[in-house]
């Protein structure tokens, strides 16, 4: 079974977001809406088919890394998150929440040993 299959966003806290939007948008080139921005790509074994990398700023104290300390959280793409969820939890892995399913396809949130919380997320069809 695989397990990650990519990198589907990456997260992090900011004391002022607005402004660090416009910092990587003046000098990175990132142009991000209030929630962040998509990177759009395209599979090597399946050209026809994209996917996406998210990019978001959170504000600093949010409650959306929690329960880590972090200021970060990566989010990593995963083929079968149900079944991926089963075998983590025979491993004795720290699983935060349940499988959540939205618009944009099943989530899950995992604590590594050092904290970090880790966002599985398998992306709703196309």
């Amino acid at each position: 079974m695989k397990r990650v299959t990519g990198l589907g966003g990456i997260f992090f806290n900011s004391k002022d977001p607005d402004a660090i939007r416009k910092w990587y948008n003046d000098h990175l080139g990132i142009q991000a809406e209030q929630w962040g921005t998509s990177f759009e790509w395209r599979y090597a074994e399946e050209p026809d088919k994209k996917g996406s990398t998210a990019w978001s700023v959170m504000r600093e104290g949010s409650d959306y890394f929690k329960p880590s300390t972090k200021d970060f959280m990566i989010n990593y793409r995963v083929e079968n998150l149900v079944a991926l969820v089963e075998e983590l939890k025979k491993e004795d892995v720290e699983i935060v929440d349940d499988v959540q399913n939205s618009e944009y396809g099943k989530f899950v949130h995992i604590l590594d040993p050092e904290g970090n919380k880790i966002e599985l997320w398998e992306p709703a069809e196309d």
